[in-house]
């Protein structure tokens, strides 16, 4: 069994001790041994396993994340098993605002996103391996918690389950270029914390001059339940998409704050619509995918300078 430690988590691993990447080595080859070992998780698909610290030197209690295939095994994430236990706090407090939980619903929605996002992921690792690099591992079901507590709502369950498999995109080359159709990145746990601040920060202000206005002539600039996703490019967070955690829809903001609102699309539907589009280019409308180099880049993001680079994906 081949067991594949993709460069974001090889990357991450220092990060949580000196003794992680080789800790995280022994683990990938146990795993070669024994491919059901772990244990299955909150996101289907998923498996983790625990590793004791105790065992290695400079190393802390980890949950390793990963897929198991027929023939390969690729480990998706590693974090402290301190902070990767599920946190329920943020849900069951008074005054979160979302929807409402329904555990079957969920497990579909789980899985539909876990297909789309592994159609996206799997293409962009055997056709653009730049854009496959970009992306980071998957956070903790705590850091979602966490997250879910400072901006008082509930994530809902489709972007729950995208950011345990993967939680931003760092872009491509210096140009930004994310994976997603316009070529824009999902957003980072920290972007989106940032941007929410700053968008609500923007509504109060609104609101002071709200107060003085007749109720049809009031201006929205930001919802609480909206959750911004994707934005522009991995450092540009002016425009991108929200998920509305009220509705299940996504809506697109910019830095004028116009043309905001629902776009009829959620989460699962424009995750199937990369994915489809990027598994059948002559059936794409929105967006047309194309690469530079090894970096997928989509059609509409292009400029002058990159035009004769690109090259469109062979129908």
């Amino acid at each position: 069994m081949i067991v594949e430690i993709p460069a974001d988590v090889r990357e991450t691993a220092p990060q949580l001790g000196a003794g992680v990447p080789y800790a995280l080595k022994v683990v990938a080859g146990q795993l070669a041994d024994d491919p059901d070992m772990g244990e299955p998780s909150a996101v289907p698909g998923i498996l983790t396993v625990i590793v004791d610290g105790d065992l290695f030197e400079d190393c802390p209690d980890l949950i390793v994340g990963y897929i198991r295939e027929p023939e390969r095994i690729e480990i998706r994430y590693v974090n402290r098993a301190a902070a990767a236990e599920p946190v329920q706090v943020a849900q069951d407090q008074d005054g979160v605002e979302g929807q409402q939980a329904d555990p079957a619903a969920d497990r579909v929605t789980e899985r539909e996103v876990t297909d789309a996002w592994g159609r996206i992921v799997g293409w962009l690792q055997r056709n653009a391996p730049a854009s496959y690099a970009a992306l980071r591992a998957g956070v903790s079901a705590a850091a979602v918690a966490e997250l879910e507590g400072e901006l008082g709502i509930r994530i809902p369950v489709e972007l729950r389950a995208l950011w345990l498999l993967s939680a931003g995109d760092d872009g491509v080359n210096g140009w930004g270029w994310g994976c997603l159709p316009r070529s824009e990145s999902l957003m980072s746990l920290d972007a989106v914390a940032s941007v929410y601040r700053f968008q609500m920060g923007s509504q109060a202000e609104e609101d002071v001059l709200n107060a003085d206005r007749v109720e049809d002539e009031r201006i929205i600039l930001w919802k609480p339940t909206w959750v911004p996703v994707v934005a522009h490019g991995a450092a540009d967070s002016t425009s991108g998409l929200f998920l509305d955690a009220a509705t299940g829809y996504l809506g697109r903001w910019n830095r004028y704050n116009a043309g905001l609102g629902e776009q009829r699309d959620t989460l699962v539907t424009y995750l199937e619509e990369a994915a489809d589009m990027l598994e059948a280019p002559a059936l794409a409308t929105r967006d047309k995918p194309g690469l530079i180099g090894d970096a997928l880049v989509w059609r509409s993001r292009l400029d002058a300078v990159q035009k004769d680079r690109w090259r469109p994906l062979p129908s």
